[in-house]
């Protein structure tokens, strides 16, 4: 997305950036991956800024660090 086109999305309002971002899905996906998308997502309800800052509670940002560089590790 260049420039310009980012200006545009910031300007819009949630309804034309949702009906936008359905119709590039659908341009991208085809009829048929479009469909499948539309069955199978499910917005998220919660708070998830909340229930990160739990489960993070107690850890440093070295820790959490040196976590995913094994993940990445032990998947690579």
């Amino acid at each position: 997305m260049n420039h310009n086109e980012q200006s545009v999305v910031a300007e819009m309002t949630d309804e034309q950036f949702r009906q936008h971002a359905l119709g590039t899905l659908q341009k991208t996906l085809g009829a048929g991956g479009f469909a499948r998308f539309l069955r199978v997502y499910r917005p998220g309800s919660g708070d998830y800024t909340r229930d990160r800052r739990k489960w993070q509670q107690g850890f440093t940002v070295g820790q959490i660090a040196e976590e995913i560089k094994k993940r990445r590790e032990n998947h690579a």
